[in-house]
């Protein structure tokens, strides 16, 4: 078959729980020939007879991409899956990658990106509303980018006021970044500055901690983790009932403490 006869899903899972994944997508896993993705992903995806699986391990986002573009140019259909949303920090940006520097045939494939729900939005929700108001969104990861650069655009976004949602923020190969975040952050921002920590959001080990920037402990923070740092107008509103406070950022500019 011509790589214009092959279909090619790249689609967002969410962060973990079953109800999260939209039915866009469950369409689409149930259309497809092959799944290719990272082990842990494909786990959560329902055996259907008749598909095949390619598991990889973590960072091997290029040769994944790579494969399941060849999969998609032979003519089957292949469903990329991807934790979250496929756009934000995971596999559409590889398959983009891959796209644009291999095979020329490949530009003929269908390509389509399914959005997932985001490791933010699902934190966001389980805490009130804390990216009410303007937020900017960065990964502590230096695997692909350098920790100045990391560390100029955390000063960048505290200086400016905006609440930051902190992805990929400590893993066993770098445990001392989200530490030397929060110096950076703790120098910017004022102390009583919310901060939240979501672990494993939809998941049965879900932990959610509502502490503040002077208090907070960093080293609490993982790879499952997802941190929110408010800005200097979001609040926290307590003896709601859910056991923690609510932390919202109001929408107005004149709203703040």
């Amino acid at each position: 078959m011509s790589a214009g006869s092959g279909h090619l899903f790249v689609i967002g899972l969410g962060p973990g729980a079953a109800e999260w994944v939209t039915p866009e997508a469950t369409r689409a896993l149930a259309e497809a020939t092959d799944l290719v993705g990272y082990a842990p992903y494909l786990q959560r995806v329902p055996v259907r007879p008749g598909q095949t699986r390619h598991a990889s391990d973590n960072r091997e986002e290029l040769a994944r991409a790579r494969q399941a573009l060849a999969l998609a140019a032979a003519g089957r259909k292949v469903a990329v899956v991807s934790g979250g949303d496929p756009g934000v920090f995971a596999m559409a940006a590889a398959v983009f990658e891959a796209l644009e520097a291999g095979e020329p045939s490949w530009r003929g494939l269908d390509v389509k990106i399914i959005p997932g729900i985001t490791a933010m939005q699902a934190a966001a929700a389980r805490i009130g509303a804390p990216l009410g108001h303007d937020f900017c969104v960065i990964s502590l990861s230096d695997n692909l980018k350098s920790w100045d650069v990391i560390e100029k655009r955390l000063a960048a976004a505290a200086d400016a006021d905006f609440v930051l949602a902190l992805y990929n923020p400590a893993s066993k190969a770098r445990p001392r970044r989200i530490h030397e975040a929060f110096a950076c952050l703790r120098a910017r921002k004022p102390p009583a500055t919310p901060v939240i920590f979501a672990r494993a959001i939809g998941r049965p080990e879900e932990e959610v901690t509502v502490t503040s920037l002077a208090e907070a402990d960093p080293a609490i923070a993982d790879m499952a983790t997802l941190v929110i740092v408010g800005s200097s107008a979001t609040r926290m509103i307590s003896g709601c009932g859910p056991g923690r406070p609510f932390v919202y950022t109001p929408r107005g500019e004149g709203t703040r403490q």
